[in-house]
């Protein structure tokens, strides 16, 4: 099958383009398929990333292709129009996986279409997309975070595209509620994992379009990001909101994440002892295993940040609990990632104080790994920035400055013009750039500082 005279040499298909002679290949190859393996092909055109049998069964096995037939069907249609896809993290059980060219999936998208089956395949996507982001929420919560994220990240072509109510095959209404169920139980993916930006366009756009009074969680995450975002003014309004929505539902979880977000935002704008009241109030409120937010951990992780500066022995009360309440919870679950950074993160600042820059510096680096590891970058900026300050107390202001360099890079790219961090990061900011001032004119600093942000916190996270 040739080329039409006057035809473009390529189409651009989602973003990439594709040689018409890659496309007459694809429908050669189609026609040439057997009926199961054409409409399997069809089905499949509705996955915008990587697949595995378990995805395929719940998306595509229905009607005339049975759930049984499916991984049948599927071995057979691989040979013809898939590409092997190694992606599975590491310790996850899982068979192959596979990813269809954009080739393949253009053809199987307009046969779909010409069946009349597409808005049946989306629907059954979207709920199969309902049940990924569960899961990854639950990972997260039982202490597989490492998982939960890359789970998410890896599924997220596919998560992103059902966030998107205007491409359902119903009014955007009536599937707003799908979208904001996926939005929100990525919440951790938003807050904890650095796709702050991501994370508000989805919610802004999925709660925009939700017919309803919104859920009190999802107000809830929206408060966050915008606090987040470095605009905890905005979050104040939607706080409200969201405390009417979970009086109105009965939701008493919420308002137990409703107090720890206030103890976020006081502690943003330097109330620390506005918010150790409100951290205290989520922790009483919050259960002992809450199944969604943030953790019994990380509110006591949160408690030692309010203290570490003030009162030590408070902040040394609240780790030690936090150690208490974690070995409870790792009877059946792992560790929280994200509240020890930030317990080490409040570990450095106390040592710190008590004139122990050695160890001091040690806490500080695994908080600044920890944070790197789950891609926060608020948390890793307000890191590197407390460890520059523990070296400039050793000594070492050409570590410092490495440091303070490699920071300014992360937050250029990271964060837009308008971002502005919390005072309890700032403190720490402003506390290294009175002790550099005098001595960046030295030509060696200088080149530290520019050395630092051409190595990146990755590589100085590993310095000691």
């Amino acid at each position: 099958m040739g080329r039409v005279p006057g035809e473009p040499e390529y189409q651009v298909l989602w973003g990439e383009p594709v040689g018409c002679g890659q496309l007459a290949a694809a429908e050669e190859g189609y026609v040439a398929a057997g009926p199961a393996e054409r409409l399997l092909w069809e089905r499949l055109s509705v996955f915008e990333g990587a697949f595995d049998l378990r995805a395929v069964e719940e998306v595509c096995g229905y009607g005339a292709l049975s759930v049984v037939d499916v991984g049948a069907v599927l071995d057979r249609l691989a040979r013809l129009a898939l590409l092997p896809v190694d992606d599975l993290f590491d310790g996850e059980d899982g068979g192959p996986r596979h990813w269809m060219p954009h080739a393949m999936r253009a053809v199987g998208a307009r046969r779909l279409t010409a069946r009349g089956d597409r808005w049946i395949v989306v629907l059954h996507h979207r709920r199969w997309c309902v049940q990924v982001a569960r899961r990854a929420a639950e990972w997260w919560q039982r202490g597989r975070q490492v998982d939960a994220r890359d789970l998410a990240l890896r599924e997220l072509p596919d998560l992103a595209a059902a966030m998107d109510p205007t491409t359902a095959p119903l009014a955007p209404g009536d599937e707003a509620g799908p979208a904001l169920e996926i939005a929100v139980s990525l919440w951790f993916l938003w807050v904890s994992c650095g796709r702050v930006v991501e994370g508000r366009t989805r919610l802004r756009h999925a709660l925009a379009l939700h017919p309803g009074p919104a859920p009190a969680r999802a107000l809830w995450l929206a408060a966050f990001l915008e606090l987040e975002s470095g605009r905890p003014e905005d979050a104040d309004p939607l706080l409200v909101q969201a405390w009417a929505s979970a009086v109105r539902d009965g939701d008493e979880r919420c308002l137990g994440l409703l107090a720890h977000l206030r103890g976020a935002i006081a502690l943003y704008q330097g109330r620390t002892r506005a918010a150790a009241g409100e951290f205290r109030e989520a922790l009483d409120q919050i259960g002992d295993a809450p199944e969604f937010g943030p953790t019994r951990e990380a509110c006591w992780a949160a408690l030692a940040l309010c203290y570490s500066r003030t009162d030590p022995e408070a902040a040394q009360e609240a780790l030690d609990q936090l150690e208490r309440d974690g070995a409870g919870r790792r009877t059946w679950a792992g560790r929280d990632l994200f509240a020890d950074a930030w317990a080490d993160h409040a570990r450095a600042e106390l040592l710190a104080w008590d004139g122990e820059p050695t160890r001091a510096a040690e806490h500080a680096r695994r908080a600044l790994r920890e944070h790197l590891r789950l891609g926060s970058a608020v948390g890793a900026a307000c890191a590197a920035e407390l460890l520059a300050r523990v070296r400039l107390l050793d000594g070492r202001p050409d570590r410092a400055a490495h440091l303070l360099g490699a920071v300014d890079l992360l937050r250029t790219s990271a964060f837009d013009t308008s971002y502005r961090p919390g005072r309890y990061c700032a403190v720490s900011r402003a506390r290294s750039d009175e002790a550099l001032r005098a001595v960046l004119d030295d030509p060696e600093l200088r080149e530290a500082y520019e050395e630092g942000a051409r190595k990146g916190l990755f590589a100085l996270s590993r310095e000691r």
